[in-house]
């Protein structure tokens, strides 16, 4: 295993995410590549299902991905189950992708309260710890004002978080849908658009750009957004859109199911792009042949 990642340095001057990831989705385009080292995979891939096959599984996409996608999305879940040696393998690549300078997205889905969600924000998105990530995911599911210390601590440090609004999995109906019009998404929605104004100020997203308080938004939520009147454009924030590629969503389908907001997407793929390794060319070839199918798409 690799000797321990140094913690990242503080970086006062860091420019805000939302800014950061428009800059990087106008250049390398809308694409988020899910690192999901699952163990079919690296079975797939002729890699042992041991914390040196997750290594080699996630710094090939990293090297696949640098340069030629905006982001990479680890999956917190696929490395812990190897414990200290898997989260040793997440805080390399995290460390590799800041030295590339690729936007990361810890997908860890945290949610809790009060000195639990502080340490929880300190781990992914504070200055010193090795774990901290451009962004990362949230539950909003104990009240989104639970999510406080998170989103503040993303403002002070340049970061941002991505809160669950409408996932891409059939059952988040049972509960993100309930109210109709006034639904628990819609709520969300409406507190990350109150946040985004509050870090943005005055004026509209065109003239200041997207702020840091973005929501998952599933790519395969068909009409749900008009089903439940939710109007994304005025969340002005980053939208991660999972369920992109393997999942179902094609490019060209996802202006129809995000509308206006549809440049406020950064569309996530996982499996179809993992299931062309283990060969670097190979994988890279499936991240720019998405990546340019997403701007094309987006605009």
């Amino acid at each position: 295993m690799p000797e321990p990642v140094p913690a990242a340095p503080a970086a006062p001057g860091r420019a805000p995410f939302g800014a950061r990831l428009g800059a990087a989705a106008a250049v390398h385009g809308p694409l988020c590549v899910g690192i999901d080292p699952h163990p079919a995979l690296l079975d797939d891939w002729g890699l042992p299902r041991t914390a040196e096959g997750l290594r080699r599984f996630t710094l090939t996409v990293l090297e696949a991905a640098a340069g030629h996608a905006a982001a990479i999305k680890p999956q917190v879940a696929l490395y812990e189950p190897y414990g200290a040696a898997g989260f040793a393998v997440l805080e390399e690549v995290l460390a590799q992708a800041r030295a590339a300078e690729l936007l990361t997205v810890a997908d860890a889905k945290r949610g809790d309260i009060g000195s639990t969600m502080e340490a929880y924000a300190a781990a992914w998105l504070g200055e010193g710890s090795p774990l901290a990530a451009d962004a990362v995911t949230l539950s909003p599911y104990l009240g989104f004002e639970s999510l406080r210390p998170a989103l503040d601590l993303a403002a002070r440090t340049g970061r941002g978080t991505f809160v669950l609004a409408l996932t891409s999995n059939p059952e988040g109906r049972s509960v993100q849908h309930v109210g109709g019009r006034g639904s628990v998404a819609g709520a969300v929605c409406a507190a990350a658009a109150a946040e985004n104004a509050r870090l943005l100020g005055a004026g509209d997203a065109a003239a200041t750009g997207l702020g840091s308080c973005g929501l998952v938004v599933g790519a395969t939520v068909g009409g749900a957004l008009t089903e439940l009147g939710i109007d994304l454009t005025a969340v002005r924030g980053p939208l991660l859109a999972p369920g992109y590629g393997a999942q179902g969503a094609r490019a060209e389908e996802l202006p129809a199911v995000f509308g206006a907001a549809a440049g406020q997407v950064l569309a996530a793929s996982s499996r179809a792009i993992l299931r062309r390794g283990p060969a670097v060319a190979a994988l890279r070839e499936a991240v720019r042949r998405s990546a340019a199918e997403l701007a094309d798409a987006l605009g």
